[in-house]
């Protein structure tokens, strides 16, 4: 595999700018595929594009000489428009990536999914546990306009995947809440994150199963996807190795997730999902921690 250009959907967004970033630093030529005005020369080329017309998305990623491309370009909330925006942008966007990148014969296709894509924060009933720590395996009960559509991505892929000829690697990466080191400062150094202080719910909260993870870490993982090695697509955890608690996960696991079937015993403040396969698959590695201040 030799991969020179990547075009990076979304560039101007949080995990999106922060790609292009961690691209360039690691000598790739890049292009940002845009629908609103470029705000920073962060990358080598920038394209503007409405990610939801498919001949746009394939003209863009043709004329850009892509050989990857790294799909952050989606809704990042169900909260600020009607439910059936946020599902078509999300899930017809990524149609049009995974179709060009198919026909073109681009070599690896990294998305943005979700901890929503198990039904997570957005939704009015509790997120349902059924074993701990979840892995990627964990059944998968969305809701809402945006979990639905962030599992649909993924089955999405998982058809792609199966294409006779050859198909790009695809790497779908569910991130839980991502945050730059302010925020985590703010949300978790600064505050009180103790039970006794009472359960949380956003961000990084029980619906989200207290995990989190820095935007520099996640910008890391979708590089990796495009440098890895393996066959068709594959669904990663994409979360630090802690949660964002000073309550013990054994002492988390009582009070928040009882039902829940243990598959192994946690120690100190280990995080509640497994994010071994990332580590395995990848050679990605969280870097940053709130506790680290």
């Amino acid at each position: 595999m030799s991969i020179e250009v990547v075009a990076v959907t979304g560039g101007n967004g949080r995990i999106g700018e922060r790609v292009l970033v961690e691209l360039n630093e690691h000598g790739y030529r890049t292009v940002n595929l845009e629908r609103s005005e470029r705000r920073k020369a962060v990358a080598d080329q920038y394209v503007t594009i409405d990610l939801e017309d498919a001949g746009q998305v394939y003209g863009a990623l043709a004329q850009s000489g892509a050989d990857a491309v790294i799909h952050m370009g989606t809704v990042s909330s169900p909260r600020h428009q009607p439910g059936y925006v946020t599902y078509r942008n999300n899930v017809m966007s990524t149609y049009h990536v995974l179709e060009a990148a198919v026909e073109l014969g681009l070599e690896a296709v990294c998305l943005a999914s979700s901890i929503n894509a198990m039904g997570a924060s957005f939704q009015d009933v509790p997120i349902e546990v059924e074993y701990l720590p979840v892995d990627e395996e964990h059944p998968t009960t969305p809701r809402d306009p945006y979990a639905i559509a962030k599992r649909v991505i993924e089955v999405t892929a998982d058809g792609f995947g199966r294409d006779e000829n050859e198909p790009p690697i695809i790497g779908s990466l569910r991130y839980p809440w991502v945050a730059n080191g302010e925020e985590l400062d703010s949300s978790f150094v600064r505050s009180d994150r103790t039970l006794e202080a009472g359960v949380p719910d956003v961000p990084g909260g029980v619906q989200e199963l207290f995990a989190y993870v820095h935007v520099d870490d996640a910008a890391a993982a979708a590089r990796r996807v495009i440098e890895a090695d393996f066959d068709g697509h594959e669904t990663f955890w994409i979360v630090a190795d802690g949660t964002t608690m000073e309550t013990s996960t054994d002492e988390l696991v009582k009070e928040c997730y009882p039902d829940a079937a243990l598959r192994r015993s946690f120690s100190g403040h280990e995080s509640l999902v497994e994010n071994t396969k990332a580590k395995d698959r990848l050679g990605w590695e969280p870097d940053h921690s709130w506790r680290m201040g």
